[in-house]
């Protein structure tokens, strides 16, 4: 029988956490220790490999602070964690709670979550889903940079080679405009007829904002922002006091705007719907608890794809 070498899994964490974070202080924040012990667990861990995992010298910032050895190890090191969370569970038994991190948009937070959550938590009372709102391009940061968190659910901003997305369901644009607005009166609308009024659109750096604009040019047409806003609800609010008119997209129910004074109009294809699904991090295998919830999600969406289907892409 070969000898077994032997590696802790406080040295593969650090490891880990300082490609995800990208420096020795952010992983240090995100294991809770100082950088001298980051610094330390790292070295023993090279020490062990006799090879250098990460660059030491200051100077042009990279991407990623690891040597080409330390690329080669990450996707290993990343499974080798989870291996050891899976034998922690093996006799798990009795009140021992999991917890699952989820960075997700406010919108679907808002609309879907809370009541996917309140499910999850009926049918599987030992794993808890911890919930925090986020926009759609610090999601993507956040999963990059804290190995805590499991998952994002969002309508991905840009292509990150580093993500995976899973696919959940569209949703098409509508104009909600105040009830008594002259345009409400139609039953359709082009983007043609909104270029002149004033609107309140999502804000810049939003996957809803870049859609909007991207439509308008293909027209060679430029809306006239009004206002900005970072959420759904309040771009409703806006609306409903009579402050302009929006392009948004809304969820089959209607629960976005139910009980509002707002007219609602399709606008028929005329801007690419948003997709939203589940991102996480490519190589790394989602714990056993994460997994549940994935799978407890995507039953209200048969038609998505597997965890692992896709790199996460652009709307």
């Amino acid at each position: 029988m070969e000898p077994v070498h032997s590696l802790s899994t406080d040295q593969i964490a650090a490891f880990v956490s300082l490609a995800h974070a990208g420096s020795l202080r952010a992983a240090a924040e995100s294991l809770h220790i100082t950088e001298q012990g980051v610094r330390n667990r790292l070295l023993a861990l090279e020490s062990r490999l006799g090879v250098e995992l990460y660059r030491k010298s200051r100077g042009i910032r990279r991407v990623t602070p690891l040597t080409p050895q330390g690329r080669l190890l990450l996707p290993k090191a990343m499974a080798f964690l989870h291996q050891a969370a899976e034998l922690c569970d093996l006799f798990a038994t009795g009140d021992y709670v999991r917890e699952v991190n989820v960075v997700a948009s406010q919108y679907l937070i808002e609309y879907v979550l809370i009541d996917a959550v309140r499910r999850f938590h009926d049918a599987h009372p030992l794993i808890r889903i911890r919930l925090s709102a986020r926009t759609e391009q610090t999601i993507e940061e956040t999963l990059l940079s804290d190995p805590d968190v499991a998952l994002g659910v969002a309508a991905p901003y840009e292509s990150l080679p580093d993500l995976l997305y899973t696919h959940l369901f569209s949703m098409p644009w509508s104009v909600i405009a105040p009830r008594r607005h002259a345009l409400a009166r139609h039953k359709m609308l082009t983007l043609a007829e909104l270029a002149d009024q004033p609107l309140v659109l999502y804000e810049r750096g939003s996957t809803g904002r870049q859609h909007v604009v991207e439509a308008f040019s293909r027209l060679g047409l430029s809306p006239r922002v009004e206002m900005e806003a970072t959420n759904t609800d309040l771009i409703v609010r806006m609306v409903e006091a009579g402050l302009g008119l929006s392009i948004v997209p809304l969820m089959p129910s209607g629960v976005v705007t139910q009980g509002r004074r707002v007219a609602i109009r399709s606008l028929e294809g005329q801007i690419r719907p948003i997709d939203s699904g589940i991102l996480v991090r490519k190589g790394e295998p989602l714990p056993a608890a994460a997994r549940k919830f994935v799978e407890f999600v995507r039953q209200d969406w048969p038609g998505g794809e597997e965890p692992n289907a896709k790199s996460a892409k652009a709307n």
